[in-house]
């Protein structure tokens, strides 16, 4: 009976809950201008799955899940941050709004994208210049159809359309930084598929 009559006072403490996402968030903009990060990458691990899941539903495209992951994420994070995200409570709420958001965007620019395509596709007009060899026009379009979707478009929308990386980026829902990366690494992919087999100066 003595046992039993202490035996609640001596058990080992109950473990506390994990926070739970409004929790996380409360955190995150409590501690700003420091980064919490402890509680923006727990934040990101639960998130990122749930919003992955969307973009494969809708976008069909397991690297442009990803890529809507990291943007919508990222987004809610900053708001988090600057504390424009009054409502904690509604974090999830707000994601899924982002995420719908970003898809709409995307799909916009992939109709503009697409036309772009059609119009300037075909199209291997060089400039006029002194200095300018006319490249092998079947292999360019050979290096070029090797080249991903989105590399394609980031290089008519640049070139073709003339369009800064900036407003490219708009067009095709990514950041600026990655539509230069992504017209940067295309750029030396069509070089490297153009040169080879090519002899010697």
């Amino acid at each position: 009976m003595e046992v039993s009559r202490y035996a609640h006072a001596v058990q080992a403490p109950r473990r506390a809950d994990p926070p739970d996402d409004a929790e996380l968030a409360r955190a995150i903009a409590a501690a700003a201008p420091r980064i919490d990060t402890a509680a923006e990458s727990e934040l990101y691990r639960r998130l990122a799955p749930r919003v992955r899941l969307y973009g494969l539903r809708h976008l069909r495209d397991a690297q442009a899940a990803s890529d809507l992951a990291q943007q919508v994420l990222l987004m809610a994070l900053e708001r988090l941050r600057d504390g424009k995200l009054r409502q904690p409570d509604r974090l999830a709420s707000f994601v899924l709004g982002m995420c719908r958001m970003v898809v709409l965007e995307s799909r916009r620019g992939n109709a503009r994208r697409e036309a772009l395509l059609r119009k300037y596709g075909d199209t291997a007009e060089p400039a006029e210049g002194a200095e300018f060899h006319r490249p092998d026009e079947a292999k360019l379009q050979g290096c070029l159809a090797g080249l991903s979707e989105r590399e394609r478009s980031v290089l008519v929308l640049s070139f073709f359309a003339e369009k800064p990386a900036d407003e490219v980026a708009r067009e095709l829902g990514l950041t600026a930084v990655n539509a230069r990366v992504i017209r940067h690494r295309a750029l030396l992919r069509l070089r490297e598929c153009m040169e080879k087999g090519r002899g010697g100066p």
